[in-house]
């Protein structure tokens, strides 16, 4: 699972960078990262933050969207509060059955940067937090898929966003421990190269199964992780920078 993330603007900026386009950096900057949450030292996904995202539309200029795709099918403001905080996540292996994501799927998928995400350890009946990272840096390339809900209330428009998950590596076996689960998760990370292609259009089952090649755990050795402060609770000092920041525990044994 992934429900939460370190996002900032630097790491959304990363596709507008790699192709110099210095008219899409500085609208992005200056027109759409005011309409969002950034930067986001934490934030959690039921609190259903505004970051970038970009889509199979767009590709090449990112668009706001909320955490938490709101299906088409979903008729009022009462039932989308009821269903959000249930497609915070996909499940890569069933993207294409599950009533949610099916459409988004095969024709509205999309590409978050992030600068990564934290997940719980369980040791002892306590909860660590863990913030994983690639070991070089960089922004990681999240799959996902997006869905423009319209406001039936207002006759405004919404985009909303879920993050496509696949089984963990072994880090993630080791840190995502949780005993209530079936097995441990983690985001889908695309690797630079493959990105454009989860953003390709989808016109056969052999578009299906390329896609599907794509939704698979990234390797250990380009991670690392550490343990930061509370995410929850008393002592979560919320969205601000230090959050982010080292924090040992002499009770864990990792």
């Amino acid at each position: 699972m992934c429900y939460d993330i370190k996002a900032s603007l630097e790491s959304q900026l990363k596709r507008a960078r790699l192709r110099n386009d210095l008219q899409a950096i500085r609208e992005i900057t200056e027109r759409l990262a005011p309409l969002t949450d950034l930067p986001i030292f934490h934030a959690s996904g039921f609190s259903h933050p505004e970051l970038l995202i970009y889509t199979d539309r767009s590709p090449d200029f990112p668009e706001v969207a909320t955490w938490g795709l709101v299906p088409d099918w979903v008729h009022d403001n009462e039932q989308r509060k009821k269903q959000w905080n249930n497609t915070l996540n996909a499940r890569g292996e069933t993207i294409f059955e599950k009533a949610s994501f099916r459409d988004a799927a095969k024709n509205q998928r999309c590409l978050i940067y992030i600068d990564g995400f934290y997940e719980h350890h369980h040791f002892k009946n306590n909860t660590y937090p863990f913030f994983i990272q690639r070991t070089d840096g960089k922004p990681m390339v999240i799959a996902g898929l997006w869905n423009e809900w319209h406001d039936p209330d207002t006759g405004g428009k919404l985009n909303t966003f879920s993050i496509v998950t696949t089984a963990g590596n072994p880090l993630m076996g080791r840190i995502h421990n949780n005993p209530k689960l079936k097995e441990p998760r983690m985001p889908v990370i695309l690797p630079e190269a493959l990105e454009d292609e989860w953003l390709k259009p989808y016109t056969a089952e052999l578009d299906k199964t390329k896609l599907q090649e794509l939704l698979k755990a990234y390797p250990e050795d380009e991670l690392k992780a550490y343990t930061v402060g509370k995410l929850r609770g008393k002592d979560y000092v919320g969205n601000v920078e230090e959050i982010a920041q080292e924090v040992i525990y002499d009770d864990l044994v990792f």
